[in-house]
């Protein structure tokens, strides 16, 4: 008798361990569980532990609430402005309701990735090609937005969207680098000429001050010279002033006006002088005549 109660407890014990065995369901810390029984969702989403189900009437489904970083495959369009463009991102999501996780969609993940491929493709043809490689951001927003309004319903929210790169045609980019180019080089004009003309407000000034001082120049004059003799160079260049030139073509000017007047001075004695002969010749002839 003794025996036959020891032999019906441990097959109790055994069945009981078998039940436990079968029953018993553990959750991680990162994960929540969604019990189905016989089909149909069944009480509260099971907490991080451990946990117990019916066996074959149960059934546990674990969804895990980690943040998933799903990189969108790069999508072709053309942009706002006809530019053709390739551009890849990355989201990253999580589920927040489990339950609905599980029942409102058959595969959150693959749901998620098509409708991020499909929102990418609208903000390509909805943007420029200069918002797409300056202002990221703002598009980065947009493109959260498209793709959390239907994720919503789905448990899962959209944590945020990045854009990784845009890929050009090559044409674009030789046209790029000219205008770039382009660009660089206006601005370097513009920055010569601003230096031009402060350089030239400033020789203005000292040719004002140099007026009032015209010894200043030969001062000038001569420190060029010192700097150009103390390079040691076999050709020395020495300025020549523009007065010093004006006063050259004065000179012969002023020679041929002396010529000149030294010219009409002479005529002038000559005609004094037989003038003076006629009057002495017709004095003489006077007196012959008187005698």
């Amino acid at each position: 008798m003794v025996e036959e109660l020891i032999g019906a407890v441990a097959a109790v014990g055994a069945g009981g361990l078998v039940y436990l065995a079968a029953a018993a369901r553990v959750v991680k810390q990162y994960e929540r569980g969604v019990v189905f029984r016989l089909g149909r969702l069944h009480g509260e989403v099971r907490r991080p532990g451990f946990n117990l189900v019916v066996p074959a009437v149960d059934r546990m489904r674990k969804v895990n609430l980690q943040i998933v970083t799903m990189p969108i495959p790069a999508q072709e369009g053309i942009t706002r402005d006809n530019v053709t463009v390739r551009v890849d991102a990355v989201v990253y999501f999580k589920v927040v309701d489990p339950a609905a996780a599980v029942v409102n969609v058959e595969d959150y993940r693959f749901a998620v990735s098509q409708m991020a491929q499909t929102s990418l493709r609208s903000i390509i043809g909805k943007s420029e090609l200069d918002d797409l490689l300056s202002n990221r951001e703002k598009l980065n927003q947009g493109l959260e937005l498209m793709i959390d309004s239907p994720a919503v319903e789905w448990g899962v929210t959209i944590d945020r969207v990045e854009i990784k790169d845009v890929s050009l045609p090559d044409t674009m980019k030789r046209s790029m680098a000219r205008q770039a180019e382009a660009d660089r080089e206006r601005r370097a004009r513009l920055i010569n000429a601003d230096a031009e003309y402060q350089a030239s407000k400033k020789l203005a000034q000292a040719a004002h001050q140099m007026a009032d001082t015209p010894s200043a120049l030969q001062l000038r004059l001569l420190q060029t010279v010192m700097a150009v003799a103390a390079e040691k160079n076999s050709t020395l260049v020495l300025p020549i002033p523009v007065e010093l030139l004006r006063f050259l073509e004065r000179g012969p000017e002023a020679g041929r006006q002396a010529s000149a007047e030294h010219a009409v001075a002479d005529s002038a004695e000559h005609a004094v002088a037989d003038a003076a002969q006629a009057k002495e010749a017709l004095e003489e002839l006077r007196h012959a005549v008187e005698q």
